[in-house]
Parts: structure tokens; C-alpha cells; sequence
């Protein structure tokens, strides 16, 4: 009996979980792009305070960013033109999506294509004991590299990973993780990389 609770606990903090990613699917936020000659209006809908919109160029180098101040519809303009030629991207860093919005620029002319704009989902961590609830939305397949990393109380830190996994060819990545069971039976801290479409993120836990 105590092993079907367990796995009902489980089973329900997933479908929590990817019934969360799913609405933020639903809400994610709408471009609309308008441009003339040296002003392009930039319009999100559904944006949310805290979100980070930043511009950054082919080379991930980051030219302009702001923190969003208010949630609902977020309108600015900008003056591309001034931009060296070159690709760039528009990007909302949201709670658990990332949406960018290419670019280029060419003779001072800024071109959008509406196609080209993607959004991609973070991975979702939830923390429960010692129990580690990881999520994605890979809408695209994309791989997900899971590494778990251990420091005890005395500092001693593993360079190398106590777990690793990479998963892919879903579109629903779903993982429980038991830290204790990963060979530490002892109280410390757990460090997790999730690395997928070329992005890291980093979940810090203490057990």
C-alpha cells in the first residue's frame, strides 16, 4: 500500500506539473512587430513582471536588456537601424519559456520573418524531500542532459557527476530523482546542471 501511495504522489506531481507547462503553452506571449523607417514597435502580450527582455547578437553577446515592470501587454519602440549588419534576436526570458524573435539588419534595413520565431520551454524542477520532480516540454525533441553533482558538510565537492542521464526523442521529458539513493546517505548539498538547447540551468538543493 505505501508503495501505491508513493507512486500516486509521484504520478500526480507530474501531471501538476506538465498541466502548469501546458497553460504557460497556451499563454505564450504574442509578437506583433511594426517598422518604418528608422522605428520598429515592438508588442508582447502576456508578458509577466520579472520577465527579462534583452536583444543580443548572432554571438549570444547581449546588447540592450530590461526587466519587465508590469505583467500584461508590454509595447516599446526601438531604432534598430543603427545596428551593425548582421543577424540578432529579440528574447523574453520568462519563468518557464524562453521566446526569441530573429532579425536582421542589412543597409539599415530591419527585416523580420514571423516564421522563424521559436519558443522554447526551460526545464521544470520541484523539490520534495529528497525527492526530485524534472519536467520539459521538448515541443522539437530536443535533448535534455541531466548531471547531479554532491558536496557534503565537510565541503568535499564530487567534480565528477553522482548521476547522469541525457534523454531524448520525446516531447514529454519526465524524470524522478531519489537523491539519497544516488549513493549519499549522509546531509549536504546537490547541485543539478540541466543542459538543452544549448542552454544550462542550475537547481541548487540542500538535503
Amino acid at each position: 500500500m505505501k508503495n501505491v501511495i508513493t507512486h500516486t504522489k509521484k504520478g500526480f506531481l507530474m501531471v501538476t506539473m506538465f498541466a502548469t507547462l501546458l497553460s504557460f503553452a497556451k499563454e505564450s506571449s504574442l509578437s506583433i512587430i511594426k517598422n518604418d523607417d528608422k522605428r520598429t514597435s515592438l508588442t508582447l502580450e502576456s508578458v509577466k513582471k520579472g520577465n527579462l527582455l534583452s536583444i543580443k547578437d548572432n554571438k549570444g553577446i547581449v546588447l540592450y536588456k530590461e526587466l519587465i515592470e508590469a505583467s500584461g501587454i508590454y509595447t516599446k519602440g526601438f531604432d534598430l537601424t543603427t545596428l551593425p549588419n548582421g543577424a540578432y534576436v529579440f528574447e523574453l526570458d520568462g519563468e518557464v519559456e524562453i521566446k526569441t524573435i530573429p532579425f536582421t539588419v542589412e543597409s539599415s534595413k530591419v527585416v523580420f520573418d514571423k516564421n522563424l520565431e521559436e519558443t522554447t520551454f526551460k526545464p521544470f524542477v520541484r523539490v520534495d524531500n529528497d525527492l526530485v520532480f524534472i519536467s520539459k516540454l521538448a515541443l522539437h525533441n530536443e535533448e535534455l542532459k541531466i548531471d547531479v553533482y554532491f558536496e557534503d558538510l565537510n565541503g568535499d565537492y564530487t567534480s565528477n557527476p553522482v548521476y547522469t542521464e541525457t534523454i531524448k526523442g520525446t516531447k514529454k521529458i519526465e524524470r524522478v530523482l531519489k537523491l539519497k539513493t544516488l549513493g549519499f546517505e549522509q546531509k549536504g548539498n546537490y547541485t543539478i546542471v540541466l543542459k538543452s538547447n544549448g542552454r544550462e540551468f542550475t537547481q541548487y538543493i540542500n538535503i
